[in-house]
């Protein structure tokens, strides 16, 4: 995917004094919104490849709008800036949290990060019915069509698909696709291995791929 190609969806308060338009405008395509409204209208109408959300700017409650584009559009990945005062992250609002201040360059290796990689470059991971594409941060279950994930549901199958039938710990999980060690509140990745169900497994509620290991973690269970 070249520059030209990608759009951004720029979500902040009215007269934003610390306003990333211009800096995001350098790089990429642009449309800025100011409300949660008009960003659920924007991002049905022009698709775009990441949305940025600056709650720290908006009078309204941030929380509940950013949870509403993450919920109708979860394919999309959401960036989330916070105020330095808050912190509180659930994890079904958002796929990537900055909190104030933070330098514009920092935002920008952000976007960078979740960006589809060029198809050119794509790597295929397949296991038994299941085929992930890692460039295009998609997967295809017994050939129905791709289905596009955000990228830490797309990071957290490729080390479930990397170890097929093993147990993997939920600390383990946390290190390899949070990048924390931190496992007090494993509540983010309960939530995604449940959106993870409801696209690999023919009825979610009964698991028979995606399994929970009681007290420990998951395993993602294959034929030999």
């Amino acid at each position: 995917m070249t520059t030209g190609d990608v759009h951004i969806l720029l979500v902040e308060g009215l007269g934003n004094q610390h306003s990333w338009l211009a800096a995001l405008s350098k790089e990429w395509r642009v449309t800025a919104v100011h409300t949660g409204n008009e960003a659920m209208e924007r991002a049905a109408a022009i698709s775009p490849q990441v949305i940025v959300f600056d709650a720290s700017s908006l009078r309204s409650n941030g929380v509940r709008n950013c949870r509403r584009l993450h919920k109708q559009f979860p394919h999309i990945p959401l960036i989330h800036i916070r105020a330095a005062t808050e912190d509180v992250e659930p994890a079904d609002i958002a796929d990537i949290f900055l909190a104030q201040p933070f330098t514009s360059r920092k935002l920008l290796n952000r976007i960078r990060a979740v960006l589809p990689a060029n198809s050119a470059e794509e790597q295929i991971v397949r296991l038994g019915s299941l085929t992930l594409y890692l460039g295009k941060r998609s997967i295809d279950v017994n050939g129905r069509g791709e289905h596009l994930l955000t990228p830490k549901l797309a990071r957290l199958l490729e080390e479930f698909m990397r170890h097929p039938n093993e147990v993997l710990s939920r600390k383990q999980l946390m290190e390899q696709v949070w990048q924390t060690s931190y496992v007090g509140d494993t509540r983010t990745l309960d939530v995604h291995v449940r959106w993870m169900r409801e696209i690999i497994e023919a009825e979610p509620t009964k698991p028979t791929i995606l399994s929970t290991v009681r007290g420990i973690g998951y395993v993602l269970e294959m034929p030999e």
